[in-house]
C-alpha cells in the first residue's frame, strides 16, 4: 500500500517536471523523489500517477504549463500584495504616532 508521502512526492515530481515543460518519465520521477524506477513500476497507484502525468502533458501540451506558470504567478501575486499591505499598515502606525 501506497502511503501519502510517498504519493505526494510523486504527485509534485510531476508537476514540477510538466511545469519545468521536461517529459514525465518513471526515469526522471526516479530522480526526484528518490524512489527506485522498480519501486514506481510495481505500485499501481505511483505507476498510474506518473502514467496520468505523462497522458495530461501529450493531450494539453503547453496549456497545462500556461495555466500552471499562471497559477503561480497568481499565489505570487497574492503573497507580494500581503506583504505590502502590512508594510502600509505599519507606516501608517508610525506616521499616527509622529503627528
Amino acid at each position: 500500500m501506497t502511503n501519502t508521502s510517498t504519493l505526494n512526492s510523486v504527485e509534485r515530481a510531476c508537476a514540477e517536471l510538466l511545469r519545468n515543460g521536461q517529459a514525465v518519465t518513471f526515469t526522471a520521477v526516479s530522480a526526484r523523489t528518490g524512489l527506485g524506477r522498480t519501486t514506481l513500476y510495481r505500485d499501481a497507484i505511483l505507476r498510474g500517477v506518473i502514467e496520468e502525468n505523462r497522458h495530461r502533458a501529450a493531450a494539453s501540451g503547453t496549456l497545462t504549463a500556461l495555466t500552471d506558470e499562471i497559477t503561480t504567478l497568481r499565489a505570487a501575486l497574492d503573497t507580494l500584495a500581503t506583504s505590502v499591505r502590512r508594510h502600509e499598515e505599519q507606516l501608517r502606525k508610525l506616521t499616527s504616532r509622529n503627528n
